[in-house]
């Protein structure tokens, strides 16, 4: 049973940062890569950040430069550091876990986290 549990969203103004966390239920060297997620209002969930075992990145062009994902395996935890945010980034951020098992990639979500960015 794979848990992911998110934390730190909230309301921030525009410019302004915040700090995502997900928590996994045991080692995240299970899963090939990590990342965050994010819907929007009307959209479809998107990519925004992912990040490999071993350590490879890759950002959706929206937040290129201003957000950061890392992660802390002592922790079992992966970051998304989020500055200079924008109206347009409010949404509902999800944790993503990704394993190749069985021939085919399994995911694995958290229970999303909201972030508001008031103009």
């Amino acid at each position: 049973q794979v848990q992911l549990v998110e934390s730190g969203g909230g309301l921030v103004q525009a410019g302004g940062s915040l700090r995502l966390s997900c928590a996994a239920s045991g080692s995240i060297f299970r899963f090939n890569t990590m990342g965050w997620y994010r819907q929007g209002p009307g959209k479809q969930r998107e990519l925004v950040a992912a990040i490999t075992t071993g350590g490879t990145t890759k950002y959706a062009d929206a937040v290129k430069g201003r957000f950061t994902i890392s992660r802390d395996n002592a922790k079992n935890t992966v970051y998304l550091q989020m500055n200079s945010l924008k109206p347009e980034d409010t949404a509902v951020y999800y944790c993503n876990a990704r394993r190749w098992s069985n021939a085919r990639f399994n995911n694995y979500w958290g229970q999303g986290t909201q972030v508001t960015v008031s103009s």
